[in-house]
C-alpha cells in the first residue's frame, strides 16, 4: 500500500516511525511511515480498519491485545492462515525493529516474536523499548460492568509498568484452577491441598500487592494533579476487597501466611461452591467521581466516559514517571462523543503526556484544529494514506 514520508521534526520521547502489516486483519499488506508527530489521528468510515492498525500496535505489550482475541483469530480472511506485524520505535533518536507474527499450523496462542529481526523469547522484552495504554469504545462501560472487567482494567494498568505482572496473573490463575480440582476430587491427599493452597497464597498476595501498589500510585498522582474545573473530572480509587486488606495491614510474609490460614479452613466452603472464594480474583476496583463523591456507576454516561479519560491520562503520566518511558497512548473512537470545548481539552492534554497518541474516528471534523499539529491519516478498506 501506500508509504507516507516521514517529516523532519524533533520526535515525541517514543514514537512509531513505521508499520508494516501482512495478512493482518483487513490488510492484505501494508506499509506506512508515519511523521514525527506526537499526535495521530486515523480518519475513515466505520470498518474501513482504523481499530485494526491500533490493535496491531497493541500486540508490542503481553497479552492478547486491545481486543482481547486469540492470535490465531486475526489473521486476514482468505490469507494463508498466519500474520506478521512489524513496528519501528524511535526512542532517544535510536530506532528499533519490533515485530510480531503467527505462522500457519501454530497452535492458537502461538506467535512469533522478533526484536531488530532477531528472535525474542516473550513480549516482555518489548517492554524496554515501548510501554502502551489504551481506550477503547468496549471499555465505555467499565464502571457498570462486572468486576471481572474491572480487575482486567487494573492488571492491564499494572502491566504498563510492570512487565512480569500479566504472567504472574496467569500463574495464579493456574494455581487457583489446580486447588479447584483438588477441592473437586474429595480423595485428594492433604499435602497435595497444602502445596496447592501455598503456592495459591504466594501467587495471590503478589499479585494483591501489586494492584494496590500501582493504584495508590496512581491515587496519590491524580490528587496532586487535580483540577476541580477539568472537564475530565478527577477520580478517587482504591481496591475492594478481603485480601486487599489482608495485604494492607500485613507485610507479605503474614499475609502469605494468613491467606494460606483462610484457604485451609475455607475448604469445605470453597468445594460447595466449585471454586475460591476469597483471594484477589474476587476483588473489585471501586471508582468515586471526586468533585461529586458519587461512585462512578452512579453517574451519567457522559461523566463516566470522562472519568474513564481522565485516569487513563493519569496513568500514561504514572507510566512514564515510573519507567521512564511516555508511553503510545492508543485511543479508540475517543472523540465522538465529545462537545468542543471537551474534545479541546483532550487534545490539549494528550500533547503532553510525551509520548506518541494514536486516534481513530469516523468524522474528520472531530480532529479538524488539529491540522498542522497532527499526523492526519485517511483509512480505508486496505489502504492508509495522508489525508
Amino acid at each position: 500500500m501506500s508509504a507516507i514520508l516521514a517529516e523532519t521534526e524533533a520526535s515525541p520521547e517514543v514514537s512509531v516511525s513505521r508499520l508494516i502489516l501482512s495478512d493482518f486483519r483487513s490488510y492484505p499488506r501494508l506499509d506506512i511511515e508515519v511523521a514525527s508527530k506526537s499526535l495521530v489521528a486515523l480518519v475513515g468510515e466505520n470498518g474501513a480498519g482504523k481499530t485494526n492498525v491500533l490493535e496491531a500496535l497493541s500486540l508490542l505489550t503481553p497479552g492478547r491485545g486491545l481486543r482481547r482475541a486469540e492470535i490465531g483469530e486475526i489473521a486476514r480472511n482468505g490469507g494463508g492462515g498466519g500474520f506478521a506485524v512489524s513496528v519501528e520505535v524511535l526512542r532517544d533518536g535510536g530506532a528499533v525493529q519490533l515485530g510480531v507474527g503467527h505462522e500457519p499450523g501454530d497452535g492458537p496462542q502461538s506467535r512469533k516474536l522478533r526484536i531488530n529481526r532477531a528472535p525474542a523469547s516473550s513480549a516482555k522484552l518489548f517492554s524496554e523499548y515501548v510501554r502502551i495504554c489504551w481506550l477503547t469504545p468496549a471499555m465505555d462501560g467499565l464502571f457498570m460492568g462486572a468486576p471481572g472487567d474491572r480487575r482486567r482494567f487494573v492488571d492491564r494498568m499494572v502491566l504498563a509498568i510492570d512487565a512480569e505482572h500479566g504472567a504472574r496473573v496467569s500463574a495464579m490463575e493456574r494455581a487457583l484452577r489446580n486447588r479447584n480440582r483438588l477441592l473437586e476430587d474429595r480423595s485428594s491427599d492433604e499435602a497435595w491441598l497444602a502445596a496447592a493452597e501455598r503456592e495459591v497464597a504466594e501467587l495471590g498476595v503478589a499479585v494483591a500487592f501489586a494492584r494496590r501498589e500501582t493504584i495508590e500510585r496512581l491515587q496519590a498522582l491524580i490528587l496532586a494533579t487535580r483540577d476541580d474545573k477539568s472537564p475530565f473530572p478527577y477520580a478517587e480509587i482504591a481496591m475492594q476487597g478481603e485480601i486487599d486488606e489482608l495485604v494492607i495491614q500485613a507485610p507479605s510474609l503474614e499475609a502469605e501466611q494468613a491467606y494460606r490460614a483462610i484457604l485451609r479452613d475455607s475448604r469445605g466452603r470453597d468445594a460447595a461452591a466449585g471454586r475460591t472464594l476469597y483471594g484477589p480474583q474476587a476483588s473489585d476496583l471501586v471508582v468515586r467521581h471526586g468533585p461529586k463523591q458519587v461512585i462512578a456507576g452512579q453517574c451519567s454516561t457522559g461523566e463516566q466516559k470522562a472519568m474513564l479519560v481522565g485516569l487513563t491520562l493519569a496513568h500514561a503520566s504514572l507510566v512514564k514517571a515510573m519507567s521512564g518511558i511516555a508511553p503510545l497512548v492508543l485511543l479508540d473512537e475517543i472523540a465522538a462523543h465529545f462537545d468542543p470545548r471537551r474534545r479541546a481539552a483532550l487534545f490539549g492534554k494528550l500533547e503532553e503526556i510525551g509520548g506518541q497518541v494514536w486516534m481513530t474516528g469516523a468524522d474528520p471534523q472531530a480532529f479538524a484544529e488539529l491540522a498542522g499539529r497532527a499526523e492526519i491519516l485517511q483509512v480505508s478498506p486496505g489502504r492508509v494514506v495522508r489525508a
